[in-house]
């Protein structure tokens, strides 16, 4: 009988694990769409903030601006900031960039980075090598510090047309 009980939590524990990884890739959905908390999404979040005319998976956002709105690895008020997709963050996330604190980090606003919640002034610090911004730490507001994981970032996209761009 203890080979059979043992056999089981080790299953059980599996299962919880596979179970645990799903429901964190339905957390991390920043598509359009209605994801596990509803409709509350960074991507509509950022387009109602911004006006930017862009739809669908955060991630796509970067590639749907060219020719269209201005991008820069520079942060300014108002900009989106463009994460990319990973095995973590699938439709990747947007960021709305309320202010610049220093030349590494913003204060940014963005929905469902802590599931089915509006966060407003969050830290984002650059740890990019070249300190362009592709490479960032966000404030985790459970631990109240620096999250550990490192985010790719595509940069930021301004409001302004393409032929605008400062």
């Amino acid at each position: 009988m203890p080979f059979f009980s043992s056999a089981l939590s080790g299953h059980g524990r599996l299962l919880a694990r596979g179970c645990s990884l799903a429901l964190l890739l339905s957390l991390t959905a920043c598509g359009g769409g209605r994801g596990f908390n509803g409709p509350l999404q960074c991507a509509p979040y950022a387009r109602e903030r911004t006006g930017l005319d862009l739809h669908g998976d955060a991630a796509t956002w970067w590639r749907q601006s060219a020719g269209r709105y201005a991008r820069s690895s520079t942060p300014r008020p108002g900009e989106v900031l463009v994460f990319r997709a990973t095995s973590r963050m699938p439709s990747g996330h947007v960021s709305v960039v309320r202010r610049q604190i220093s030349s590494h980090t913003i204060l940014v606003d963005h929905a469902n980075w802590e599931p089915g919640r509006i966060d407003v002034g969050v830290p984002v610090t650059d740890i990019s090598p070249a300190h362009d911004w592709t490479r960032v730490r966000v404030w985790w507001a459970p631990i109240h510090a620096m999250g550990r994981r490192i985010y790719p970032t595509y940069g930021f996209i301004s409001g302004y047309n393409a032929g605008r761009a400062s």
